[in-house]
């Protein structure tokens, strides 16, 4: 473990969005061999099930590999009892830190006063941070959140968070109303820096939303003052995204990496995740190059790793050698 990761990191610095059914454990793995992120982060767990009997199931999204370090498992509650053991197991099993999701606008998290809920009730959302840094010990807490629930709510809410002294804090800068529908609010990024450098200076402060690629991130933190960037959408399709010095991709290598991603999926999680999780990422994966949609309608049909396979081989064998060595995004 690495408690103290995050006063090494570089400024700025670039981090791993946790995406449901997208930053599984496969994935992780396949963006840690082509590029990493400054932290890693996994996919939201709840602190409630892992309080359950169901918890064999969801500990399964907190399997992570020595190549993810440091990495930050993060966790959903509104219930402070269940957010403390929640934190206890995280620790025994070795992450270098713990985030709690303040900002999923899902309506099933909501209802458990959870996610973005969470910005309606900040008394409540104090309470389950004392509870995780209590549990956490010498294990940093993070919080991950938005900019307010139905509007900007940056004056009353990010302060009620910085309070609790916090390791870090990343705002999605969008409301929970807006979802992603609409451009990230950059613009309001320098207030929350300012509150933060304010309440409580220690903590690092994260940009998230709209961050493309490497270049994009870099420029928005500089133009922002934060101390990093979270990107989300950006790695769909592109493990080679936290690479300065990513490599020309062809279509042909793309290609070979979805195949080995859809591979790894089916190897740690086909036994219960439905292969239909993988289709999202064939989306990106299958995209900008003459017969792309072609191919991918073709992929999106089939249902084993055998028929991947064979649709990209033949894909390959039958297009021309400009097409497999074009250069993709």
């Amino acid at each position: 473990m690495n408690y103290d990761f995050w006063k090494k990191l570089p400024q700025p610095f670039f981090v791993l969005a946790p995406m449901a059914d997208v930053t599984d454990a496969a994935f992780r793995r396949i963006i840690a061999k082509y590029s990493k992120p400054d932290v890693f982060w996994t996919e939201f767990v709840s602190a409630d099930g892992l309080c359950s009997a169901g918890r064999e199931v969801l500990l399964r999204d907190l399997e992570f590999t020595e190549e993810q370090r440091p990495i930050v498992a993060q966790l959903f509650s509104s219930n402070p009892e269940n957010m403390y053991k929640a934190v206890q197991l995280v620790k025994s099993l070795g992450f270098d830190g713990v985030d709690i999701n303040m900002g999923c606008p899902d309506r099933s998290i909501e209802k458990q006063g959870a996610g973005a809920a969470m910005i309606k009730n900040p008394a409540r959302a104090r309470e389950v941070i004392r509870a995780a840094k209590e549990a956490a010990g010498d294990m940093p807490v993070s919080v991950k959140t938005r900019i307010g629930y139905n509007k900007d709510e940056i004056e009353t809410w990010i302060p009620e968070l910085l309070k609790e002294d916090i390791a870090a804090l990343t705002v999605h800068l969008r409301t929970r109303k807006e979802m992603s529908l609409v451009p990230a609010h950059w613009d309001y990024m320098p207030r929350v820096v300012e509150i933060a450098r304010t309440i409580a200076p220690n903590t690092l402060i994260i940009g998230n939303g709209d961050a493309v690629n490497l270049d994009d991130a870099r420029k928005k933190a500089t133009e922002s003052g934060c101390d990093g960037v979270m990107i989300g959408r950006g790695i769909f399709g592109n493990p080679w995204v936290f690479d300065p010095k990513r490599p020309a991709i062809t279509v042909a290598e793309k290609l070979r990496v979805a195949i080995e991603h859809t591979k790894l999926f089916l190897e740690l999680l086909g036994d219960i995740k439905s292969f239909a999780v993988m289709k999202k990422h064939y989306k990106a994966y299958v995209n900008g190059f003459p017969g792309a949609k072609e191919l991918r309608m073709r992929m999106m049909d089939a249902d084993r790793v055998e028929d991947i396979e064979i649709a990209v081989d033949e894909f390959l064998e039958t297009t021309t050698p400009e097409i497999r060595n074009q250069v993709v995004e």
